[in-house]
């Protein structure tokens, strides 16, 4: 088994694409595109080519999972991971925790305006069981 680099696996236990498209519910299409495209790839292969998966990929797969229904492009995706990547390297980096509060006033503001949405679905629905 090689890393998705070519190096030697570590102990690491690891998953097959199968059991991540349950754990995250994402389909198997959704995660072979984060891979093409570079957000999410799989930490090793098998020597057949499988994608295999780590803990750690999976949490990154459901926070962008998370991120979905806020309106996040592939690119802002990215740059969160990006971001967090960084901060673990460099916890004490004042411009990333600064870009990290920036990311997080967005999603509260998307959050709202979704949560406004949802108000109005269920104003919607209650018209029509008037009607």
């Amino acid at each position: 088994m090689k890393s998705a680099g070519g190096r030697p696996v570590t102990s690491e236990k690891t998953m097959r694409i199968g059991e991540v498209t349950e754990r995250t519910s994402l389909s198997f299409r959704t995660l072979r595109h984060y891979d093409e495209v570079g957000l999410v790839a799989p930490s090793a292969r098998t020597e057949g080519g499988f994608r295999l998966y780590t803990e750690k990929d999976v949490q990154r797969l459901l926070i962008i999972r998370r991120m979905k229904p806020l309106g996040y492009t592939l690119d802002e995706m990215r740059e969160l991971l990006d971001v967090v990547d960084a901060l673990t390297a460099h916890p004490a980096d004042v411009a990333l925790r600064a870009r990290l509060d920036d990311i997080r006033d967005s999603a509260d503001l998307r959050r709202k305006k979704l949560a406004e949405q949802l108000d109005m679905a269920d104003e919607f629905m209650q018209q029509l069981s008037r009607v």
